[in-house]
């Protein structure tokens, strides 16, 4: 499948069906991160929901903590 993952285009493995496992597919399960699809943010609760489609756009935040 073929996304656009902070303005990159990739190609993902077909085992990726949600953000969920876009997620899983970065090592980012356990960061805190903050997801966008197509425009609007995915709540973490629609993770495993919420299904990909080729040619989506998505924006992946997560914090680097420093001092």
């Amino acid at each position: 499948m073929k996304l656009r993952i902070n303005g990159q285009q990739m190609e993902v493995e077909n085992s990726v069906r949600n953000i969920e496992d876009l997620l899983n597919f970065f090592q980012l399960q356990e960061r805190i991160v903050v997801v966008e699809r197509n425009g609007e943010i995915v709540s973490k609760e629609q993770y495993s929901i919420q299904t990909l489609n080729d040619g989506d756009q998505i924006e992946i935040v997560h914090f680097v903590g420093g001092g």
